[in-house]
């Protein structure tokens, strides 16, 4: 490890970096990180970074939440370890290269608050039984001129969906595309989307853990390019009541002995494998909703007819679902199929948010569930009589509503593990008890930039 990292702090060294940003996703999913010089990368390849034990109870306005299980004082010393083989000059800030952190104990054992371990793990749980799984993001994000008073000015006036809506920031287009290729981001697409000055973009699909680590990277390569245009990004699931919020939505597809189970067409799954693990994501949706879009912001983003997934049900191709079939087509064949998971943004840590997705999924293949019949409409253009009848219900929307779903969910509680949802549940709480005494809109004004 250290000739290793001795080469490499080398080659960055001739390159003309200067420092190694290590990186890890909080609570919140606010990136966290500690800068060291390129001189000492071999040292702090063996023994890490020094990191106080509190960030595992930061909440969203950077306070800290003492009283969480083993986590009632601010005793005690993590290392944080970069991981090497995800090492990344960022193309956007020449004199910094980048690297997703694992966190550890002073002795190198796991820490058991560290999500990115924890997914690591459940990833090889899963290879250990013949699963394997790939997870492709899409990232939407607001593009705003710089304000003095931190308001959104959205920096092109439309149409949606339209190339001439993004003439007006076609240097900063430009930049995200140059660098996420630089930084070894594989993006899908990029386009104008329908919220105002809204932008989403797709990173290819990956193994879970490097899904997680890129969505990290797709935000400083993101951030990095708007800086140098004089401009500024919100990821927030919801920077404003009168703007569309900014879904992170998860595609997955689980696999085994070389086969997608989720392969087929407009008829869904051609294996019954395949619909487990839909009705495994439904059986479970408002316990994963909590973790995957767990903020007061996601909650407010959950409106009907927004595209947010609202109502817990399913759909072949249908962009209202929470939880959306997407077909494989004689174009892209089978394999191209997956699920698409809506309630998810930026405000979720996403080595949890897939710790959290796959453990529900594949529970359901495990015991071989049956989804209910897909929707291909809008519950919520049904009357409540309509909805009670089909057996649609909305997705919790409070904290406390989101807590109990998730807290009566043994298969994710026990995935997440004491330590890890005790510290996640007291964020969550600080959060609800500060949001309750403002308005909705102060509370997504003050975190409009926090992502």
């Amino acid at each position: 490890m250290g000739e290793r990292a001795a080469e490499l702090a080398e080659q960055l060294r001739t390159a003309g970096v200067a420092g190694v940003v290590v990186v890890w996703a909080d609570n919140n999913g606010i990136p966290r990180s500690r800068t060291v010089p390129v001189a000492t990368l071999p040292q702090v390849a063996e023994t890490g970074i020094g990191v106080s034990t509190v960030f595992a109870i930061f909440d969203t306005n950077d306070g800290i939440q003492y009283g969480a299980p083993g986590r009632e004082t601010p005793s005690g010393d993590v290392r944080l370890v970069p991981d090497l083989d995800r090492l990344t000059p960022l193309a956007g800030q020449p004199g910094l290269a980048w690297a997703p952190g694992t966190q550890v104990t002073v002795d190198g054992s796991p820490w058991p608050w560290d999500q990115r371990s924890l997914l690591t793990s459940t990833v090889d749980a899963l290879a250990d039984r013949g699963y394997s799984a790939l997870v492709g993001y899409e990232m939407e994000f607001a593009v705003s001129a710089a304000s003095p008073d931190g308001a959104v000015v959205p920096a092109y006036r439309g149409p949606a969906y339209s190339p001439h809506a993004l003439l007006e920031i076609d240097g900063f287009v430009t930049d995200v595309l140059r660098d996420a290729e630089a930084n070894g981001l594989r993006i899908g697409q990029l386009h104008a989307e329908y919220g105002p000055a809204q932008v989403e973009l797709s990173l290819g699909a990956t193994d879970p853990v490097r899904a997680s680590d890129e969505q990290l990277l797709a935000r400083q390569t993101v951030l990095a390019a708007a800086a140098r245009h004089g401009l500024r990004v919100s990821f927030a699931p919801l920077p404003s009541l009168q703007m569309a919020g900014n879904g992170w939505h998860a595609h997955t597809s689980l696999w085994r002995d070389g086969r997608n189970l989720l392969a087929g067409g407009l008829d869904g799954p051609d294996d019954p494998a395949g619909g487990a693990y839909i009705a495994g994501l439904l059986r479970d949706l408002p316990a994963l909703a909590a973790v995957t879009a767990p903020s007061l912001g996601s909650a407010a983003r959950l409106r009907p007819g927004f595209f947010a997934g609202a109502y817990g049900f399913w759909g072949i191709e249908n962009r209202e679902a929470p939880v959306r079939y997407v077909a494989g087509s004689p174009m892209l064949g089978d394999d191209h199929a997956n699920v698409e998971l809506k309630v998810s943004d930026a405000s979720a840590n996403p080595y949890l948010a897939l710790t959290a997705l796959l453990t529900a999924g594949v529970a359901g293949v495990d015991e071989g569930l049956t989804p209910p019949p897909p929707f291909a409409s809008d519950p919520g253009t049904w009357t409540e009589e309509e909805r009670a009848q089909a057996g649609v219900v909305p997705l919790p929307t409070t904290q406390a509503d989101q807590e109990a779903a998730l807290l009566g969910c043994e298969r994710l509680t026990a995935a997440l593990g004491e330590e890890r949802l005790g510290a996640f549940l007291a964020v969550r709480r600080a959060d609800a008890a500060w949001g309750a005494e403002r308005d909705t809109e102060d509370v997504l004004a003050a975190w409009r930039w926090r992502y």
